[in-house]
């Protein structure tokens, strides 16, 4: 019986002690779109950019500004907009119809207008499908608000400790409970 638990616990965890969620068809089909949008924003190829994304594109920075389909390609085709490297964790993706919701941690090296710099984000992209392919309608960004701060020393802590952060899902969470 020990034995038969211990299979068990070996086949549905991961090393991180995550469960493994199986995929519906749908979901891996959005999960495969998305891996295409992420090497198309690293690799700058207009024409991978203009097929993934709906003509009516909203895509949100962590800044606020808003581009449309055509500066969203044109940035990352110029060099304005530079990924050199994105990596994607904590995915979660709902399917609703023929719309997807996914979330998910951002980590990218940059290059924006040839200066090297980091991105750490929370992202929410909407996905729908259409034609039978998905596509990116919407996407908003929001900084990690990880950040360090000096305590007084006098109250028991240690001289810098992580502030705490809220992500876009506290805030929608929030927002349900309050009505």
């Amino acid at each position: 019986m020990i034995k038969k638990l211990i299979i068990a616990a070996v086949i549905f965890m991961l090393p991180g002690g995550t469960a493994i969620q199986a995929q519906s068809k749908t979901e891996t089909a959005v999960a495969a779109a998305v891996e295409k949008l992420r090497l198309a924003m690293t690799s700058g190829d207009s024409i991978q950019l203009s097929q993934l994304v709906t003509d009516d594109l909203s895509y949100g920075h962590s800044s606020g500004h808003i581009d449309d389909k055509k500066a969203f390609v044109s940035k990352l085709v110029s060099g304005k907009s530079d990924f050199v490297s994105i990596t994607l964790s904590e995915q979660q993706i709902t399917l609703h119809g023929k719309t997807a919701i996914v979330r998910h941690k951002l980590d990218a090296v940059t290059n924006d207008n040839n200066k090297p710099g980091e991105v750490h984000l929370y992202v929410l992209l909407v996905w729908v499908k259409e034609g039978g392919v998905w596509k990116l309608f919407g996407r908003q960004a929001v900084k990690n608000g990880l950040t360090e701060r000096a305590r007084p020393a006098s109250a028991g802590l240690s001289q810098t400790e992580p502030d705490a952060f809220v992500t876009g899902n506290d805030c929608v969470n929030k927002h349900l409970r309050n009505g």
